[in-house]
């Protein structure tokens, strides 16, 4: 893709986020936004993998049901680390990861969407979340330094990014020796039409920008990451379906975890 359609996909999907930052509503029409858009968050998210603590432990309003599934459960966060968030929405899995951390840790959120970012300051500030801080900006070109945080997370937003090679180029360099990548994203598993490909209303519901889970392997292998690992999740296909009701998504496209490591040396 030339960089004007890179920036005609980075902007309508800036301004679908930006209704539902506004809104306050995991979607915001008719469509889907990653999610179904008859249930509640909190009942998205327990079907995503998080548990029932885990919903009433975050800020009000910080989980809007956005998601394809848990990245908290692979990252394996430790007291003291530092956390970097790719597409931190509303701080949903920033303020879960705040905990594990603790107070001698700290938590990141980078995101393009300035509303997004106004509301997840919002409630950090509000619930006194010292460890947590939102920056805006695009995961393509982070305003993290390097080698500075220990494990990048994301849930169901890389999918959305024109340029993934740089996404994962930008985690490579702001992770410490020995850091660690734990995602949770949509993967495709067989060539996606491409009417859906050219549908941006789709991309916006993270389904037309999907890689296919060799090239993300590939992807990451290229950036430098070792220990490379994409695992589909064939029970997502269950709330997928629901995405994007009349068309048949879940022929091409899944939920996965994906990991990887940067080397020590």
């Amino acid at each position: 893709m030339n960089t004007v359609k890179n920036d005609e996909i980075r902007q309508a999907v800036r301004e679908n986020y930006g209704q539902i930052a506004v809104s306050e509503s995991s979607c915001c029409d008719s469509s889907s936004c990653c999610t179904p858009t008859a249930q509640q968050p909190q009942l998205l998210s327990l079907q995503l993998g998080y548990s029932q603590q885990d919903l009433i432990a975050v800020p009000e309003g910080a989980n809007l049901g956005l998601g394809c599934g848990n990245p908290q459960a692979i990252a394996d966060l430790q007291p003291g680390e530092t956390v970097l968030d790719l597409g931190s929405g509303a701080g949903f899995d920033c303020f879960l990861a705040a905990a594990q951390v603790g107070p001698r840790g700290r938590v990141i959120g980078v995101d393009m969407t300035p509303q997004m970012i106004t509301k997840a300051r919002a409630n950090a500030q509000r619930d006194g979340y010292d460890n947590v801080e939102f920056r805006l900006g695009e995961i393509e070109h982070l305003p993290v330094a390097d080698a500075s945080v220990d494990a990048v997370i994301s849930n169901c937003v890389i999918n959305l990014s024109p340029d993934k090679a740089n996404v994962f180029a930008e985690a490579f360099r702001v992770l410490r020796p020995g850091g660690r990548l734990a995602i949770s994203d949509v993967v495709a598993f067989a060539p996606i039409p491409d009417e859906v490909r050219d549908d941006l209303a789709l991309l916006s519901n993270c389904v037309s920008g999907a890689e296919e889970a060799g090239v993300v392997e590939r992807l990451l292998q290229d950036a430098g990451f070792e220990h490379v690992r994409v695992d589909a999740k064939e029970e997502s296909k269950t709330f997928m379906a629901e995405w994007a009701p009349g068309t048949p998504i879940t022929d091409y496209v899944v939920s996965a975890t994906i990991e990887a490591r940067k080397p020590v040396a």
